[in-house]
């Protein structure tokens, strides 16, 4: 197996980390503010003020690096809910129902909640600037 990139693997997981929590943030701030995109037209409220500020702080939050085991975890149970409220029971699986980025999103944030901030992140300086 290939082993190039064994000494790069906290940078490659900050990337990870930092990359996911700036993509969420986007769909609270589209769904909280209409922006970057018009938000989806008749969302109910409970997605639109309950999901939005999950995936706005929660995004920021993991992108920062600050409560990230909390903050990966709850945006983890909320892309949960998600894909079973909108897309589980259209279809079995999630190319066919159009639930990929709800799973995907999902067990990113779960893997990001099991494994912590790591570096590049607010955490991580608190820890090292000791």
């Amino acid at each position: 197996m290939a082993q190039f990139l064994v000494p790069y693997t906290a940078q490659t997981y900050a990337a990870l980390r930092i990359v996911a929590g700036f993509l969420f943030l986007w769909h609270g701030a589209q769904k909280l503010f209409s922006f970057p995109v018009p938000a989806m037209e008749g969302m109910p409220a409970f997605i639109q003020f309950g999901a939005g500020p999950i995936e706005l702080v929660g995004g920021a939050l993991v992108m920062i690096g600050l409560f990230t085991r909390w903050a990966a975890f709850v945006c983890s149970g909320t892309m949960a809910i998600a894909y079973w409220m909108a897309h589980g029971m259209n279809a079995l699986f999630p190319i066919q129902n159009g639930g990929e980025l709800a799973a995907l999103y999902c067990f990113l944030f779960l893997f990001i909640a099991a494994n912590g901030s790591g570096i590049w992140s607010v955490e991580g300086a608190k820890t090292t600037s000791a």
